[in-house]
């Protein structure tokens, strides 16, 4: 083959290669055009109902000066309300069944729920509502709020942490999970705690999941 034939075709091969990569980014901007990316609206302030299948509340207490006590309420009703971000307009109220409170242990648990503790036939309901928020980190949130226990009201302010939202075919859902300290003897339940058998001070995890109010 002369040298004539062989630059002919090299010129064809890169003529042919220019094309290909003319046409690729051709494409590219057709199909872009024709089906553009939908704008992903930012999210509107939820009003949502607690899912009491996937809620609970959690408390833990020093006893006999020794391990740290679990113990949980399986029972947590009640409704919240948020605009993703922001802390204004945020309300979270609460119902917590004391008859719930579950320790493992049978008669345990019949204790907890005496006149000692939480005396659950005279006071089926803890309760929290909100009353102020404020923002202190990109999921995080000081809550304020009143606590009422044994028919007495507390101020408290719990650390609050956004855990998520999204759709997986269920319809929208969020989560959040707040966790507070509190002294038993202000809300009258003082037993054990004269002879520090079992702390006054109590930790309480409350982790919340739920969806639009139907």
């Amino acid at each position: 083959m002369n040298c004539c034939c062989l630059g002919l075709r090299c010129a064809a091969v890169l003529l042919a290669t220019a094309g290909v990569a003319t046409a690729i980014p051709m494409i590219g901007a057709s199909a872009s055009a024709q089906a553009p990316a939908a704008a992903v609206a930012a999210p509107a302030a939820m009003a949502c109902m607690v899912d009491p299948v996937h809620s609970k509340a959690l408390f833990r207490v020093h006893h006999l000066g020794a391990g740290q006590f679990w113990g949980r309420f399986n029972d947590v009703t009640g409704s919240f309300s948020f605009e993703p971000g922001k802390a204004e307009g945020m309300n979270f109220d609460i119902s917590i069944s004391t008859e719930s409170v579950d320790s493992g242990n049978e008669d345990l648990d019949k204790h907890l729920r005496s006149p000692d503790f939480f005396a659950a036939k005279d006071f089926p309901k803890m309760t929290f509502r909100s009353t102020g928020a404020k923002k202190t980190g990109e999921r995080t949130y000081e809550l304020m709020g009143d606590l009422t226990m044994r028919g007495v009201t507390k101020p408290v302010t719990a650390t609050l942490e956004f855990c998520g939202m999204a759709d997986m075919g269920r319809g929208p859902k969020a989560g959040f999970e707040a966790q507070f300290t509190v002294k038993r003897s202000e809300f009258g339940v003082n037993y054990g705690v004269e002879k520090g058998a079992i702390g006054d001070e109590v930790r309480v995890i409350v982790s919340l999941e739920g969806g639009p109010k139907k």
